[in-house]
C-alpha cells in the first residue's frame, strides 16, 4: 500500500526549554501529521547522547534521552513547580540545540523531580521488566560521573574489568545515583508510550533509527565485552568505518567496536534480538542503519589515523536474516543500504524482504545511469529526497555540480531552478515506491542552515530546530493535498452519522 511520511528528529521540535521534547508540541506535531494525511513519522536515535552529541553514538543501546522528558508534565504531576522549570528556560530556546546549557541545567532541575517522586510500586516493575539492560546502564551511569564523565576505558581496573567484589561495592555507593538514572529512564519510557499511543490513535506509525554499531563509551561494550572485537585489556583490536571513495580519499573512520559474530551466533543472537525486541517496543518501523554491515563489514586497525588501511570481514549474513525472521516474522523493518552495493549485499537484501532506501539527491550523477533514478525503482523500497546526512534539498541545489543539477533539471522537465525543491518532493511521491519520507527541512524549502548532520565532521551537527508555527495549517493543507494526489493518503474510516447528542465519531487505525 502506498503511503508517505516526515523525517524530523524529535530534538528538532519547538519548545522553549532548548531541546525537542516529548511534551506539548510533539503531541501538536502529530496532529500536523494527521492533517497532513501523513501515515510515518521518521525520528532519529532516541538515546542518550554521547561523544560529539551524535544519536548514534549513544551511551545505551537501549536507554531514552532524559532530555527529551517534558519537564511541564513533571509539573503537572506535581513533581516540578512552574518555578523550578525556569532555569531551563533562556532566551532563544527555540534556536539551535545548545547541549553544553541542557548538561549544566536539566539535571539539577530533573533531580528536584526525581526528590519528589514516591510510587515506589511503578518504579520497581519498571526496573524488573527492564532488568536486562537498566541496571548496568544505571551503574555505568553513576561511575561515568563518579569518574569525571571519562569513558569507562579510562577508570580504575577494578571497575573497568567488573570485577564483581568493586561492581558490588559501587552499587551500594552509588545507589541513590542508580535510582536516579533508572526514574529518568522511567519518565522517558512513559512520556514516549502516551505520545506513541496518541500517534496509533492518529493513525500516525512511527519509524525508529537503529545504527548497527554502538559506541564504545557506552554501558553496551562495558557489561558485554565478550561481544565485541576487544583484547584481554577491553581495548579495541579493529573498528568500524567506511573505505576511501570518491567522496572521502581517507575514507571514514567512525571508531565503534565491532562485533564479535562468532560469539554472537553462538548465542542465537540473544543480544541483537533483545535490541531489535526493544526496538520494536519504541517503533511501528524499524530503520537498520548500514544494512550492508551485516554481509561484510570494514575493519580498520585500532589506533590507525585514517580508514585508508581497512579490510573487509564477513558479516553474518543469511543466518541473522533467518534468526530475525524466526523471532520477528518478515515485515517492519527498512534496510538502509545505502552506498557501493555488491552483488551480496543485493543477494542478502532481497533475501531479507526489507525495502531498501533510494535517495533523490543521489540520483543526478551526470557521469552515469543511478539505480536512484525513480524510474529504476522497484516498488519495494523507500524514497527519500534526502535523509539526517544529507544537504537540505534547497541547499543541495545550489551547492551541487554544474552539470548535476541541470541533469535534475532536465530529468524534471524544467527550465529554471525555480520551484525545483517542490519538483523534488513531487518526484519522490509520485514515485512508485510503496513509501515516501520526505525531511520536513524540504516542505518549509529551507536552506543549508537547517541541515541535521555533515559525516566525517565534528561540532555544529544535530541542532537544528524548527521553528515555532512553520507547521501551519496552510502547509498542513498543502501537504495533504500532494499527499491525496499520488494516491498515498491513508484510507481512513467515513466519519459515521452523528449522534442524537450532535457529536460525531471518526476512528483510525
Amino acid at each position: 500500500m502506498r503511503a508517505s511520511g516526515i523525517l524530523l528528529p524529535v530534538f528538532s521540535l519547538p519548545s522553549r526549554y532548548g531541546v525537542g521534547t516529548l511534551g506539548r508540541a510533539a503531541y501538536e506535531w502529530v496532529d500536523f501529521l494527521h492533517r497532513a494525511k501523513q501515515t510515518y513519522w521518521q525520528v532519529l536515535p532516541l538515546g542518550p547522547t554521547g561523544y560529539g552529541d551524535s544519536p548514534y553514538q549513544s551511551f545505551s543501546a537501549f536507554a531514552g534521552n532524559p532530555y527529551f522528558i517534558d519537564l511541564e508534565r513533571l509539573a503537572d504531576e506535581g513533581l516540578l513547580t512552574r518555578d523550578e522549570c525556569a532555569p531551563c528556560e533562556w532566551p532563544g530556546g527555540d534556536e539551535a540545540v545548545d547541549y553544553e546549557a541542557l548538561y549544566k541545567t536539566r539535571f539539577a532541575v530533573l533531580r528536584r523531580a526525581f526528590e519528589r517522586f514516591s510510587d515506589s510500586a511503578a518504579l520497581a516493575q519498571f526496573r524488573a521488566e527492564n532488568a536486562g539492560w537498566v541496571e548496568d546502564y544505571a551503574l555505568y551511569t553513576a561511575l561515568k560521573a563518579e569518574n569525571g564523565q571519562r569513558a569507562w576505558s579510562e577508570w580504575p581496573d577494578e571497575v573497568r574489568l567488573r570485577r564483581p567484589q568493586a561492581l558490588g561495592e559501587a552499587a551500594r555507593r552509588l545507589a541513590r545515583e542508580v535510582d536516579f538514572t533508572v526514574f529518568l529512564q522511567y519518565e522517558f519510557f512513559r512520556q514516549w508510550g502516551a505520545l506513541r499511543a496518541y500517534a496509533r490513535e492518529k493513525g500516525v506509525r512511527i519509524i525508529g533509527d537503529m545504527p548497527i554499531y554502538v559506541s564504545m563509551d557506552s554501558a553496551d561494550v562495558w557489561a558485554h565485552p565478550q561481544l565485541f572485537l576487544l583484547d584481554g585489556e577491553r581495548r579495541p583490536i579493529e573498528v568500524a568505518g567506511c573505505p576511501p571513495d570518491a567522496f572521502s580519499a581517507d575514507g571514514q573512520l567512525w571508531g565503534n567496536p565491532l562485533y564479535r559474530w562468532d560469539v554472537l551466533k553462538a548465542t542465537g543472537y540473544e543480544w541483537w534480538m533483545r535490541r531489535m525486541e526493544a526496538g520494536f517496543a519504541l517503533f511501528d518501523v524499524v530503520r537498520i542503519d548500514h544494512f550492508r554491515g551485516l554481509e561484510s563489514y570494514y575493519a580498520i586497525p585500532a589506533g590507525a589515523p585514517n580508514a585508508r588501511t581497512g579490510r573487509w570481514c564477513p558479516g553474518p549474513g543469511e543466518d541473522f536474516i533467518a534468526a530475525l525472521h524466526r523471532q520477528f516474522g518478515r515485515g517492519g523493518v527498512i534496510a538502509e543500504d545505502l552506498g557501493f552495493l555488491t552483488p551480496a549485499v543485493r543477494r542478502l537484501l532481497k533475501k531479507s524482504g526489507y525495502p531498501g532506501m533510494k535517495v533523490l539527491q543521489f540520483a543526478f550523477d551526470s557521469r552515469e545511469e543511478s539505480d536512484y533514478l525513480p524510474h529504476n525503482y522497484t516498488a519495494k523500497c523507500v524514497v527519500y529526497t534526502g535523509t539526517h546526512d544529507n544537504d537540505t534539498t534547497c541547499g543541495w541545489l545550489r551547492t551541487a555540480r554544474r552539470r548535476d543539477a541541470a541533469y535534475a533539471r532536465r530529468y524534471l522537465g524544467m527550465r529554471t531552478s525555480k520551484g525545483q525543491c517542490r519538483a523534488m518532493i513531487r518526484l519522490a511521491l509520485e514515485s512508485v515506491a510503496e513509501l515516501a519520507v520526505i525531511p520536513m527541512q524540504d516542505y518549509l524549502e529551507l536552506g543549508s542552515a537547517a541541515r541535521i548532520n555533515t559525516p566525517s565532521t565534528l561540532g555544529g551537527n544535530w541542532t537544528w530546530r524548527m521553528a515555532p508555527g512553520a507547521a501551519s495549517e496552510a502547509l498542513a493543507r498543502d501537504i495533504a493535498d500532494l499527499t491525496q494526489l499520488y494516491g498515498r493518503a491513508p484510507k481512513r474510516p467515513a466519519l459515521r452519522r452523528a449522534n442524537r447528542k450532535g457529536d460525531a465519531a471518526c476512528s483510525t487505525k
